[in-house]
């Protein structure tokens, strides 16, 4: 390829995003990923529940898992959006997968953790397929993963709790890099004051059952995202869009 001035361009067109949603148990990573436009969801776990929302079967390997993306990435559909839901189920097929490609029994026998080291190349395989559905086919991708609590080794500070990702710490790096976005939802809660007398107090979460989303880090959670959004945002698709889109609200 030869290079001249006349070659520069300002910016890239915008290309459909690349989500990942974690959040506890119940919170509606699910609802999320189906209120996004015209999707069609992986299942790797049976978590759809009534949502009216088309659906492959129930996902049981990373073969299966593999022939899926192949079947949006080569035959005609309209699909706008692909939902995986969720990692954590996906995570031990990809350990099975890894296992079986290198002739061990599971994920531990290949030693004190190299097995992790195998399976992230099929993580990024598995990732590179949705690449292929985002760029040939136009779709975006929303990843969805329970929530995990561990202690985060900051250097700046002493070690302290956060939420993350509900996957092994390789695995999350990996997919938090290929990620556009990365997006906490939670309940938002506060913290309540009861004096029990003697002098002693006792603290209690309180919460009103508003859910939030968080798109930026924090010391308690992990959250990014490349499209300047809000730090904070109702937990919703429509609060997600119309903060990607505001052009269209004010239409």
């Amino acid at each position: 390829m030869g290079f001249d001035l006349a070659s520069i361009t300002r910016g890239a067109p915008q290309k459909p995003p690349r989500l990942v949603l974690y959040a506890p148990h119940g919170v509606g990573k699910t609802t999320f990923g189906a209120m996004a436009p015209n999707p069609i969801v992986l299942p790797f776990e049976d978590g759809i529940g009534r949502l009216d929302v088309p659906v492959f079967p129930q996902i049981k390997s990373y073969a299966e898992a593999v022939e899926a993306l192949g079947t949006l990435v080569e035959q005609p559909h309209d699909f706008q959006t692909v939902v995986l839901d969720t990692l954590d189920w996906f995570e031990p097929m990809i350990w099975a997968e890894t296992a079986t490609r290198h002739s061990k029994k599971d994920i531990e026998d290949f030693g004190y953790g190299k097995g992790y080291a195998y399976a992230n190349d099929l993580w990024r395989e598995y990732l590179d397929g949705l690449n292929v559905l985002r760029e040939q086919r136009g779709m975006q991708v929303i990843l969805l993963a329970h929530c995990d609590v561990k202690a985060y080794n900051d250097p700046s500070s002493e070690p302290y709790d956060r939420y993350t990702l509900k996957l092994h710490k390789g695995a999350t790096a990996i997919v938090q890099e290929w990620a556009d976005a990365v997006l906490f939802a939670n309940y938002r809660t506060y913290t309540q004051q009861t004096d029990k007398g003697f002098n002693q107090k006792v603290t209690r979460g309180v919460g009103t059952g508003e859910r939030v989303m968080y798109t930026e880090e924090r010391p308690s959670y992990y959250a990014k995202n490349r499209y300047q959004l809000p730090p904070e945002l109702p937990f919703s698709y429509e609060s997600f869009n119309a903060a990607m889109n505001p052009q269209q609200v004010a239409a």
